[in-house]
């Protein structure tokens, strides 16, 4: 547990860093440390929640929040990740889906490196349907496996300029925040001894603690571009070792 939370502990300053909650890291380690299958996408919602929190509430605050862009992702994904994390779906398969996600999400966010600190871009009108249907194709994977969606919103949002990147950036937290709420409502839907998470609060003491941090490094030190690169080398790193778990 020492070491388990000490590595939640740095995912939580890598993601929250650029304005994500870790939710797929949280999993794939807790699933290298064979926690127990049916409890760890709650975990990792709820770690995800307390990360990306405070964020969200500054975004908001400092209203870098853009409400039409974020909206229709929204209205997708909100059904479906209740609907998504509402199916029971075995280990096996688990395993095998997180790998490819942990990969694809890895690829993204090393692309999305690339649009940081790009002010000036040209911003297309994304249909509405288009994006409804992205928010919904998000959230049904994200409720599946716990996770946020975040983490493919936000290059997605990149890669079709559909808006500025403080704009992209703070959209993704929110985006996580809320689908991370109705992920953890569809899973409580299903059979789940919810006495076990007393017995894993060092593991939330720790994101809180990390997700500070890594709020205070973003605005001190690093810039989104640097920490994008290093969160992505983390998330295409443990994809590889899930790999390499699955073939051993």
């Amino acid at each position: 547990m020492i070491i388990l939370t000490i590595f939640f502990f740095i995912t939580a300053i890598f993601y929250s860093s650029i304005g994500f909650g870790g939710g797929s890291t949280y999993l794939a380690l807790m699933l290298i440390w064979d926690i127990p299958y049916y409890i760890f996408p709650i975990i990792a919602l709820i770690c995800n929640i307390i990360v990306v929190t405070g964020n969200s509430i500054n975004f908001l605050r400092t209203k870098n929040i853009n409400i039409n862009l974020i909206a229709p992702y929204l209205i997708g994904s909100v059904p479906f990740a209740f609907f998504g994390a509402s199916i029971s779906i075995d280990k096996d398969l688990f395993e095998i889906l997180l790998f490819f996600i942990l990969l694809i999400a890895g690829i993204f966010l090393l692309l999305e490196s690339k649009s940081f600190n790009k002010d000036q871009i040209v911003i297309r009108q994304v249909s509405k349907v288009i994006s409804i249907f992205i928010g919904s194709i998000i959230g049904f994977i994200s409720g599946l496996v716990g996770i946020g969606g975040g983490i493919f919103l936000s290059p997605i949002l990149f890669l079709i300029k559909a808006g500025y990147p403080k704009h992209i950036t703070s959209t993704a937290s929110l985006f996580i925040l809320i689908n991370s709420v109705f992920g953890i409502v569809g899973h409580l839907t299903k059979d789940i001894v919810l006495k076990e998470f007393l017995n894993f609060w060092p593991l939330f003491v720790a994101v809180l603690i990390g997700g500070q941090i890594g709020s205070f490094l973003n605005i001190k030190f690093l810039s989104n571009k640097v920490l994008a690169l290093m969160t992505s080398f983390l998330v295409i790193f443990v994809a590889i070792r899930m790999g390499y778990r699955l073939i051993a």
